[in-house]
């Protein structure tokens, strides 16, 4: 008998019928003997509701308050879930972060899991029950406050409790029947692919691919946690995400990723002297601003420019942070382009072919795309570029890369070349 968490997005539990639906998918899991851990978010629009209602009050609300107010959306799903359930048969009980045991650091709106207790959890899967799990949610371990984990945070959640729990799997049902090559809303020949390394996944959340979050993944690779990306809406196998094995090698590049929430921050004319990046970048981390890629130009007179990307959200509080930054290392000023987007080819087998950042700025210079900044690690390279040339960037590194050909077909067109 299998122990498995599932976790359930907010289209999965949208509405009543939904949720039906997701219950019986589970009540069908239980009686074929597996034990259950079903993690749900918030039934889709209805955190957005919450944060609006709670800004046509204040225009800028208490985080400790928010926390309490977001977390009570996937409390809601839970429950009805467990209704659900209950009425089919199934016996099943629903869950708070703070009942499981959900212990988190102080951080509002983005706490970070320190530990999970789970006893309730185990009593509930002894005895027969489905544990059904509100998401996205804990409490702080030194004051009891309620906490929310960040957007996408049910999906860490059920990572988590998986690894806590020592699960065989962790399934992420969704309304897509796994990873594709790309975005098929811009490539519709885009395929699914059947296996990722955590490496690959790990390089397409945090660029832009929306399928898991970043953290989720993170917590997988940590502690070698098999995660099955599949479809709520369909009995698809989906995308197993799994710790690297040698065939992955075979394919130099899987997926192309993108991401057009993105700004270009330059600080111009900064003084080239030890201890400048430093206070810089000091500042823009003590908000917890997210920096992407960093370029530093050729120092000219004593000075030089220095640029970074970070999400476009961000933008105006980046920008007044560095307000009194730039006069105290006499720098000349900042500038924001918020007109920019990013693009990445990923893959493990970069790390054993040459030439593959070379295929992608050719391709890119082909099809007349202005690359403005570019950074590499093993498995990735990542271009900036304007952002009304992303789709098009997009769709010309996965015909260059034959993305869109079986992976068998295309390992052999590599090994040739």
């Amino acid at each position: 008998m299998a122990l498995i968490v599932q976790k359930y997005g907010g289209t999965s539990v949208g509405s009543l019928e939904r949720i039906r639906h997701v219950a019986r998918k589970v009540s069908a899991a239980a009686k074929n003997g597996d034990s259950l851990i079903v993690v749900v978010s918030a039934m889709s629009g209805e955190t957005d509701r919450l944060i609006e209602m709670a800004q046509e009050l204040c225009a800028n609300p208490p985080e400790r308050e928010m926390d309490l107010l977001m977390s009570s959306g996937e409390r809601v799903s839970a429950a009805l879930l467990s209704v659900a359930l209950n009425s089919m048969g199934a016996p099943a009980i629903s869950f708070t972060g703070r009942q499981i045991g959900m212990l988190t650091d102080a951080v509002h709106m983005k706490a970070r899991i320190r530990r999970i207790t789970g006893e309730k959890l185990r009593e509930a899967l002894d005895g027969g029950k489905v544990a059904v799990v509100a998401g996205f949610q804990g409490i702080d371990e030194s004051t009891g406050n309620v906490t929310t984990l960040g957007r996408g945070g049910s999906d860490t959640s059920a990572v988590a409790i998986a690894v806590a729990m020592g699960a065989d799997l962790c399934e992420i049902y969704t309304d897509v029947d796994g990873v594709y090559t790309t975005d098929p809303n811009i490539v519709p020949n885009a395929r699914k692919i059947e296996s990722l390394s955590f490496d690959e996944m790990l390089e397409m959340a945090s660029l832009g691919a929306k399928v898991l979050q970043v953290r989720s993944v993170e917590f997988g690779k940590k502690y070698n946690m098999p995660i099955r990306v599949k479809s709520t809406f369909s009995n698809e196998e989906g995308t197993l995400v799994t710790s690297e094995r040698k065939e992955m090698e075979e394919v130099v590049v899987s997926a192309v990723a993108y991401a057009r929430d993105q700004a270009k921050v330059t600080v111009v004319g900064v003084p080239d002297r030890p201890g400048i990046a430093a206070r810089i970048f000091t500042s823009v981390a003590s908000d917890e601003i997210n920096v992407d890629m960093i370029i530093q130009n050729t120092s000219a007179g004593g000075l030089t420019d220095l640029s970074f990307t970070i999400p476009k959200t961000e933008s105006a509080k980046t920008m007044q942070l560095l307000e009194s930054v730039v006069k105290e290392i006499g720098a000349r000023e900042a500038i924001v382009d918020g007109e920019i987007g990013k693009v990445s080819i990923i893959g493990v087998g970069m790390r054993s072919h040459t030439g593959v950042a070379a295929r992608a700025f050719k391709a890119l210079a082909d099809g007349g795309i202005n690359i403005m900044m570019i950074s590499t690690s093993e498995i990735k390279v990542s271009c900036v570029v304007s952002s009304g040339e992303i789709d098009r960037s997009v769709r010309i590194l996965h015909d260059a890369f034959e993305l869109a050909l079986p992976v068998e077909e295309r390992s052999f067109q590599e090994n040739r070349k």
